[in-house]
């Protein structure tokens, strides 16, 4: 394989917008309920009482932007009976939809629940990571819809040789699983997948 192309997040720049979400919603015209991209809201921390009050204690929070991790060992195409996912020599993950039968088996196996079902289209569907706008030499439209840049797209060795290997925050997967094509800063909360102590705050 020539490189394998990813993502990188930073965690301590993301507000939680959900700009990136939309931006990848209206470019790829997603029907209510299909969600490419999605952010997750996690935190964590107590109440505890100090004399007569109650206060907080390890209260923590930050947001993760997370599409298809177009992994290095991809299960959704392992497990698909059609034959319809495969993988690029550039690392990008793609779903044929004149071969996908709808059986859900990949949306079941992805440990990041990327691939989800289209029920106008009665096909599974997913994060192309834009091939359209990067054959033109553009970025992915959630990259450019950042407002605060924290999103980046690139040869996953080079992002990682620039901002570092956590692969892992909470509340993501554990990394071995699947190998992601994914590199994070992390924000000063950041817990990893092994640590947790939170939980997702916006599950819808």
């Amino acid at each position: 394989m020539a490189k394998q192309l990813g993502f990188y997040v930073n965690l301590a720049d993301c507000s939680g917008c959900k700009a990136c979400e939309i931006a990848c919603k209206d470019r790829k015209e997603l029907p209510l309920g299909v969600r490419w991209r999605r952010v997750y809201e996690y935190g964590g921390g107590e109440w505890v009482a100090d004399g007569d009050q109650m206060v907080p204690s390890g209260v923590f929070h930050y947001f993760v932007s997370t599409a298809c991790m177009h992994c290095e060992k991809p299960i959704c195409m392992e497990v698909c009976p059609a034959s319809a996912i495969s993988k690029r020599d550039d690392g990008i993950v793609l779903i044929d939809p004149d071969k996908c039968i709808g059986c859900r088996y990949c949306s079941w196996a992805c440990p990041y629940g990327a691939p989800q079902f289209n029920e106008e289209a009665k096909v599974m569907t997913k994060c192309d990571f834009c091939v359209e706008l990067q054959a033109q030499g553009q970025n992915p439209a959630c990259v450019d819809a950042c407002p605060y840049r924290a999103l980046e797209f690139g040869d996953i060795e080079e992002l990682k040789a620039k901002h570092g290997e956590l692969n892992d925050p909470a509340p993501m997967p554990d990394p071995s699983l699947t190998h992601p094509a994914i590199v994070y800063t992390p924000h000063k909360d950041t817990r990893t997948s092994q640590s947790g102590g939170g939980q997702v705050l916006n599950i819808d």
